[in-house]
């Protein structure tokens, strides 16, 4: 079953147009989203949270349109796109007692698991915390209510290479579990630790979205390199010299 499906989605930015994006993620699987700066991904996660309007495409949820069952779909998949920026002078676990309200299935045990991975004290506040901890307070918030589903913007970015792997684990173990990760990220290496499927997006349109071995197997037939690495750079390479000689 597929947890998230979007079709043809379409959102318009000056210089920048996101072009008929299609792809679903399965239940129970981790699908890596990748591309460079610019390329769309915050564009495409946005869309699908309806925190950006789109001009046009099918959002749907466990089988539910997006736009008529808003309210009940957010209440099974959780989302982080960063660091906590907002009430950073509100202790840790003042926030979580107004987060928890907003979630019937909120879980306890699982916020105090998370809460120990990530080493988070909650008498301090997100002011208090670095770039790292504060992605982590994120992450442990969207954890927390037995989430389907969690959509994740750049969740490694500013984390340690331990805090990483920590995070890693956390994906196979909600994995296992038969909870549905989506997550974008600019650290490939990840991604060839975790990820069952990846999305690859380019200037606004999809390139690729496929188990992540067939796609290495295909990029690599195609000379495109065997790592997600070198196959970014193969495809989105341009010849400075080239851009000079215009």
């Amino acid at each position: 079953m597929n947890v998230l499906e979007i079709q043809d989605l379409c959102k318009t930015y000056p210089g920048f147009y996101l072009d008929n994006v299609s792809f679903s993620v399965e239940q129970g699987s981790v699908m890596g989203f990748i591309g460079r700066n610019g390329a769309g991904k915050t564009t495409t996660l946005k869309s699908v949270l309806n925190l950006v309007r789109p001009e046009a495409g099918e959002i749907r949820y466990f089988g539910l349109d997006l736009a008529k069952h808003e309210g009940e779909i957010k209440k099974r998949i959780g989302y982080a796109g960063g660091a906590v920026d907002y009430y950073k002078r509100k202790k840790i676990r003042e926030l979580v007692a107004v987060t928890r309200t907003f979630y019937d299935n909120w879980d306890e045990s699982e916020y105090r698991r998370f809460l120990n991975l990530f080493s988070l004290d909650e008498n301090k506040t997100p002011a208090q915390l670095s770039e790292g901890m504060r992605v982590k307070l994120n992450l442990t918030l969207a954890l927390s209510h037995k989430a389907e589903l969690l959509i994740l913007d750049e969740p490694t970015s500013g984390l340690d290479p331990v805090s990483r792997e920590e995070l890693l684990e956390a994906f196979r173990y909600l994995r296992d579990q038969g909870v549905s990760v989506l997550f974008s990220t600019h650290i490939t290496s990840d991604l060839e630790k975790c990820a069952d499927h990846i999305t690859y997006i380019a200037k606004g349109r999809l390139i690729a979205s496929s188990p992540l071995a067939d796609f290495l197997r295909r990029s690599a037939a195609e000379g495109a390199g065997s790592s997600l690495d070198e196959i970014m750079v193969h495809y989105e390479k341009e010849s400075l010299y080239e851009k000079f000689a215009e």
